[in-house]
Order: C-alpha cells, then structure tokens, then sequence
C-alpha cells in the first residue's frame, strides 16, 4: 500500500463545448428511466405540467381580490360574495398547489429508489459479460467505480429536467403580463441574472474535475478504511500493529481531499454572494419601476402585487433555470462516465456458431505455442506453453509462485484467451466452442475462493447456481469433498448461516471452508476439474486425503492440480514444471526424478525439510 504523500492529479476543467456535447447523454438517460417504470414517468410528467400553472393562477386570484377589496372600500358595498369566492378559489389552488408538489416529491423518490436498483443490475449484467483481466485493471476499476457512483442519485437528474420544463412554462405566463407592462424589465431582469449563471456553470466545471481527478484516491481511502475497520482485516492489524498506519494514511488522503474541497468551496461561496447582491439590486430596480407607476396611477394596486410578484417569481424562476441548466449538464456530463462503463466490451467473443462441448473427450486439450501477456505489462506470464492434456489424464502444475500456474489454468478454462498461440479442444480452438457450456464442463477451484456470507448449503451450490435447489446433489458433493461432517457442529446444518456479517451466523475455521469450496468442484458433471491450491490450509496428511479421494472420484475425467506439496503431486499421471512462465519439464514422478532436473531439485529441496 502507498504511504507516500498523495499526488495532485489534475483533470482540466470542460470546455463549453463539451458541456454541451454531454447533453447528447440525456436521451439515452431518460430511455433508462422509461425503461424502469413507464407508469411513474408519465404520472410525474403530468403533475408537473399541471404545477406549472399554479403560480400564474395563485398570482392573478390575488390580484382579483385585492381589487375587489378596494372596490368594496371605495363603494361601501356590503355585498361580499364574490370576494369570498376568489378567496375560497385562492384556498383551493393554494391546497392543490401543495398536494402537487407533494406528490411530485413522492413520484421522484419512488422512481429515484427504482432507477438506482435498475441501473445497479444493468452495471452486473454488463459486468458479468467483460473479461477477468479487464477487472485486473486499474483504469477499469477507475470506470467502474464511477459508473456505480451514478446508480445513485441521479434520477435526481429526472426531477432536474422536468423541473426545467415546469418552470419555463410558468415562466412562459409570467412574462407575457411583464411584457405587456414594461418588455424592459425583461431585459434588466437577463442582465441581473446571467453573471450569476456563468459563476456557477465555472464553479461546478470546477468542482467536476476535482472530482473526477480525485477517484483512484478515493477508491484507496475507501481501501484504507475498510482495512481500519473489518472483521476480515482485525486480525492482522492487531498482531502486526497496523493501526498507526493506517490511520496516518486515512488522515493524509482525507485531509487533502478536505483541503481541495474547502479552496473550491470558499471561492464559489465568495463570488455567489456578490451575484446574489447583483441580482437583488436588479429585482429592487424593477420594483422601484413598478411602484413609480403605481403612485402616478398608471396601474391599480392589483396589478402592483400581480407585477411585483411575477418579477420576483420571474427572478426565482430564471435563477433556478440558469443554475439547474449547469447543473443539468453536469449530471449530463457525469452521465458520460455511466455510459463510458457499457462502452467497453469484452475481448472474450462469443463464436458466431458455436460447438457445444463434447459429450466425451476422445483427444483432449492441447497447448500449440501459447503465450499470454497481461494488459499493460511487458512481461509474459506464459510463453511458448506447448503440451497435451489427455482425456482421463491426471496433470500437476509445479514450479515457484509467479511461475504462471494460475495462468495457465485460466487459460484452460478460458477465463483469458491466448495473446499468442491456440488452445485446442478435440482438435478444434477452444474458442470455437459455446463459451457457457465449455465453463459449464470445467470445473475449478482457485486458492483464493470466496467464503460467501451464506447458508452452508449454497456455499455448495454456487458450483453449480442453477441446481441450488437440489438438496440430494448438494449433499452428495459435500459428502465427496468431506465436507459433510461439518453439519453435525452446525445448529442449523445446510440450512445455518456461514460468516459473522449476518445474525446467527457460524464462522468455519480455515480447513473447514476449505472442504466447503472443494464440494463445489463436485456440483456439476464436469468432464475437467481444475483444482488451484484449494487445500493449502490443510496439513500434509489431510491434503493427500483430500487428493487421494479427488483422484478416485474423477476416475475417467481430466483433471489439473496445483500443489507446493510433492506427497499430493506425485499422485498425477504427469507433472508439468513452469518456469518464468514456460513449460521446462513434463513427464510423470519418476521420470523426472531420473532425469535429475528442476523437478528432482526442487522434490529433494522439500524432502530435506522432513528428513
């Protein structure tokens, strides 16, 4: 982890242009929206439309009584039924007014909870189609992250946007009586109003690249504080003394981050306020204008507050739009990384006719000069692999950490594809084949397997998702992978939940869920299992167990093991050596101790360590 004092990275803020360009997002954003519930799109559409008549008709009901009260002054008229109408229609519209906004408030949050659940599971979907190596990848997580931080939020977007039509419609209304009065008022009104505009619109470019700028650090302090504060990291942190550390590294990227934002935040605060004062002496300039005509009688004290309270609603109004419409096309703008994240596709194509895997191998696998190089390193993890896994073949994978075993395998089970070579399949390319079934057909383990916060049960099934419901399959697999001895200490048994995250739950010990993730290997009829270190929790006599049976249980079948334990490796067929990535021996146990190579050194290397 870096504990080195955070780098400034800078992302220059966006041009007009491109602020503009980002609006092109919208459409596509609001198809999102259609898509996740069509019903609440048009109800909060038509509500809308109908609020945005309100202040028009609030405004000239007020006007009508007012001059109907000095009507009833000047006259001493005692017939006050019309006046008590309009008061009573005032009543109405100001009670429909608010029932309107209230369930525009609740049609937005409905929609806001649906939209962010949609656009979660479209992010899944997309994410189960890419690449293991694309997730590999650091600007890739850099996108990701991104794209998850707008399935929240930004249906925000929604209400922004139609908030822009409701109130350029009343804005629409409004305009016309000031027009009719003095069309200058308009004009001082634009003049007022617009500085403040471009402040904000600099203010949020601003704050856009800040933010864009600060995501690989914000995904470390994510990192960081998960480390400071986990069930899965306590241990270490106590016995290693971690904490210091990782405070000091939490206090380093949140302080600059505070300190970044606090620069941004003083600047916009200071200029908002003087374009706040500039708009208020331009309101008060027209209402001076107003009341000049008011006291020469060139309009009626109706029409004073009818004129004065549809400036002052037109000032709200046009400063609401002009901020929103920066604010519009920042959430456009940040659209663009949602959208970016399901512009990339996988490398890992799909065969246009795709074979379905053979019911039963008769040739097998075989490696034609296979090269891989991870994405953006210059250095390959395999090279030059050239061998034959036969059906029923039992094969060892041996040689140091880095060797490129783990590659090879994932290549196997095309989780990569070859940067260079062919992987055949009964003498056609692996990629030839349907990719669902082929991964249906190979089953593997890695080392590094998810202890999933679940029932003990579907910590099995996960090996084959769609049988999860098949309780006879489930416990035939955990009885081959012994694991089926571990119910008799569980409360609940296959129905009792694994982990501590959950109530109730029962955490195993690191053997146990070795056992568990084993069984997995079990759940489906694969005709090639691949079993990389699952077992390097377990002592040397429960491995070979674990081994011995695998052996017998896969009879017929293709298998590969990967084990730094020689008792467990000498059980294969054959024995393949990796060195720096390429294949430097292959042959069974006693062949190549006779040949007296890397096999033979490395065997009697760990033979010393018994004798």
């Amino acid at each position: 982890m870096n504990i080195s004092p955070p780098k400034n990275t800078r992302i220059d803020p966006l041009t007009l242009k491109e602020r503009l360009a980002a609006l092109r997002n919208l459409p596509a954003f609001f198809k999102l929206v259609w898509q996740t519930n069509h019903w609440m799109t048009i109800v909060t559409s038509a509500l809308r439309i109908l609020r945005s008549a309100m202040p028009l008709a609030l405004l000239y009901v007020g006007k009508l009584i007012i001059d109907e009260v000095l009507k009833l002054n000047h006259s001493h008229s005692a017939d006050t039924h019309h006046l008590w109408a309009l008061v009573a229609t005032e009543l109405a519209l100001a009670i429909l007014t608010d029932s309107l906004s209230r369930a525009i408030t609740l049609m937005d949050s409905l929609l806001g909870d649906l939209f962010s659940n949609h656009t979660s599971v479209k992010i899944m979907e997309h994410a189960a189609t890419l690449d293991l190596d694309q997730f590999e990848d650091s600007v890739f997580y850099d996108k990701l992250e991104r794209a998850r931080q707008q399935t929240v939020g930004r249906t925000i977007l929604l209400s922004q946007v139609m908030s822009q039509v409701q109130d350029l419609i009343t804005m629409g209304f409004l305009a016309v009586g000031l027009m009719a009065f003095n069309p200058w008022l308009i004009v001082l009104l634009l003049i007022a109003i617009i500085p403040a505009f471009l402040g904000e619109a600099y203010f949020n470019d601003q704050s856009y690249a800040l933010t864009r700028g600060q995501t690989p650090e914000r995904r470390e302090l994510d990192y960081v504080r998960y480390l400071g504060a986990s069930d899965e990291t306590a241990k270490e942190v106590k016995i290693f003394d971690l904490s210091g550390f990782i405070i000091e590294r939490f206090r380093q990227l949140s302080d600059k981050f505070y300190n970044d934002n606090r620069r941004l935040a003083i600047r916009r605060s200071i200029w908002g306020t003087f374009f706040a004062i500039l708009g208020s002496l331009g309101y008060y300039a027209a209402y001076v204008v107003i009341i000049i005509k008011t006291v020469d009688g060139s309009v009626t004290m109706g029409q004073l507050v009818f004129l004065a309270g549809s400036f002052r609603q037109l000032r709200t109004l046009l400063e609401g739009i002009l901020t929103r419409f920066t604010t519009v096309s920042q959430g456009a703008i940040y659209l663009r990384d949602f959208f970016e994240f399901f512009q990339i596709v996988p490398k890992i194509k799909a065969s246009a006719n795709p074979l379905p895997f053979p019911k039963k191998l008769q040739q097998g696998f075989a490696f034609q000069d296979v090269g891989f190089r991870y994405v953006n390193s210059d250095r390959w993890a395999n090279r030059h692999l050239s061998f034959t896994l036969n059906p029923g073949e039992k094969l060892a994978l041996v040689g140091e950490n880095g060797a490129g075993k783990t590659t090879l395998v994932k290549l196997l089970a095309r989780l990569y594809d070859p940067t260079e070579g062919r992987i055949l399949l009964e003498g056609i390319d692996l990629r030839e084949y349907d990719l669902a079934d082929l991964r249906l057909n190979v089953g593997i383990i890695f080392q590094d397997y998810l202890r999933y916060q679940m029932t003990f049960a579907q910590n099995i099934a996960v090996g084959n998702i769609n049988q999860k419901e098949n309780r006879p399959l489930i416990k035939a697999s955990a009885q081959q992978s012994m694991a089926d001895a571990l119910t008799a200490k569980l409360p609940g048994a296959y129905d009792q939940m694994l982990g501590k995250r959950f109530a109730d739950g029962v955490e195993l010990s690191g053997g146990e869920w070795q056992k568990v993730a084993l069984a997995r290997a079990y759940m489906r009829n694969a005709q090639l299992l691949i079993l990389d270190e699952p077992t390097s929790a377990l002592d040397a006599r429960a491995e070979y167990e674990v081994f011995k049976r695998f052996a017998e249980l896969t009879k017929g079948k293709s298998a590969v093991l990967i084990s730094h334990r020689f008792s467990t490796v000498r059980m294969a067929d054959r024995i393949l050596v990796l060195e720096k990535g390429e294949l430097i021996e292959i042959g069974s146990h006693e062949e190549l101790l006779i040949k007296g190579g890397r096999y033979a050194e490395l065997f009697d290397l760990q033979a010393m360590g018994y004798r």
